[in-house]
């Protein structure tokens, strides 16, 4: 059973930093690109980051292009979002995906972690 779990969300002030994991189970981690995708209120998914198998290259999306930095452990099947510089507009519901920009895909039942940027 595949399986994305994320963590590491909360409650941070309009330039602060949040680190956020995502532990993965159930296929074989190393195989897949990893995007980081999230969710703000009343809005679609929108695509923030992903990386490569290895985690040797990385993309990001122009509103978080130099505040947010994705990379991946692959011996500890984990992938991290480092969000610093937070913006009240960085709030969503950030969730890990298999996949790029191009095409990804959540788990079915993915709780995501909840981020709430607000003074």
């Amino acid at each position: 059973q595949v399986q994305l779990v994320e963590s590491g969300g909360g409650l941070v002030q309009p330039g602060g930093s949040l680190r956020l994991s995502c532990t993965a189970s159930g296929f074989d981690f190393s195989d897949f690109m990893m995007s980081w995708v999230r969710q703000a209120p009343g809005k679609g998914f929108e695509w923030v980051s992903d990386i490569n198998r290895r985690g040797d290259s990385t993309n990001y999306a122009d509103f978080v292009t130099g505040r947010f930095t994705i990379s991946r452990d692959n011996a500890r099947n984990t992938l991290y979002l480092q969000m610093n510089s937070l913006k009240y507009e960085d709030t969503a519901v950030y969730y890990c995906a298999r996949g790029n920009r191009w095409g990804y895909s959540l788990v079915p039942g993915g709780q995501g972690t909840q981020v709430t940027v607000s003074s």
